[in-house]
């Protein structure tokens, strides 16, 4: 066992890990700040908390960076447009906090308040944990775990290919459904040519919530709505 994981809970949170990734964690403690959530992080030195968002997201880049690299070699005639729908079916808010559900890693995390409040809490937790191990492992031991316990035993490509994922969609019926007005504006236009990118940005009762660009209006649109759809799930409930 480590010489970082000395109490009997550290121990336990080892056994967890090990349990459901298969490997014993080295330095325990970004593990435990993994599964800290923001609602119990405790103030330290010049008030400032420790709970496990900067694992988040460090966890969130890598965790793109991985599944992006994955994709792409998976599926080498498929174009920009289909590998970015892919991951984002993948990496979506609502499919992490399912796949921690799966995991089990809700049992793990340090929460207050109810696990009702918090929509994200779970994926978020997720994310903290790729963050954690990527720290303690590196990035070739990160993506083969990704890789072959995570996205190979949990996620169905030919299934994922079929499934449709309209995250404008989603944000519109949410904004109908709370009588709020929802406008994607074309905000900007870079490069020419074949490297033209728009730049959309989603704007809620006349407030700017996420912007994304792509090579087509479409494109950003979905793009900029995921990001919405991210951060309006993830607001604690009135």
């Amino acid at each position: 066992m480590s010489r970082f994981i000395k109490s009997s809970s550290d121990r336990k949170l080892a056994a967890s890990i090990k349990n459901i990734l298969g490997f014993k964690p080295g330095n325990i403690a970004l593990y435990k700040l993994a599964f800290l959530h923001r609602s119990i992080g405790q103030e330290v030195v010049r008030g400032v908390k420790v709970n496990n968002e900067r694992l988040e997201f460090l966890g969130d880049a890598i965790l793109d960076a991985i599944t992006a690299d994955f994709l792409f070699k998976i599926f080498p005639t498929q174009d920009e447009g289909f590998l970015t729908e892919m991951r984002a079916k993948i990496v979506s808010r609502s499919q992490l906090n399912k796949l921690a559900q799966k995991l089990g890693l809700d049992n793990l995390i340090q929460l207050d308040g109810g696990n009702g409040i918090f929509r994200s809490y779970k994926g978020d937790a997720f994310e903290a944990l790729i963050g954690a191990i990527y720290l303690d492992k590196g990035y070739k031991f990160t993506r083969k775990i990704l890789i072959e316990r995570i996205i190979k035993h949990y996620f169905d490509l030919d299934e994922l290919v079929n499934q449709e994922l309209n995250f404008k969609s989603k944000v519109i019926e949410w904004a109908q459904k709370e009588r709020k007005n929802i406008q994607f504006i074309v905000v900007n236009e870079i490069g020419t040519g074949y490297k033209k990118q728009y730049i959309v940005e989603v704007v809620v009762d006349g407030t700017p919530i996420a912007r994304s660009q792509h090579y087509s209006i479409k494109g950003a649109e979905q793009l900029a709505s995921e990001k919405s759809w991210s951060q309006i799930s993830s607001e604690p409930i009135d």
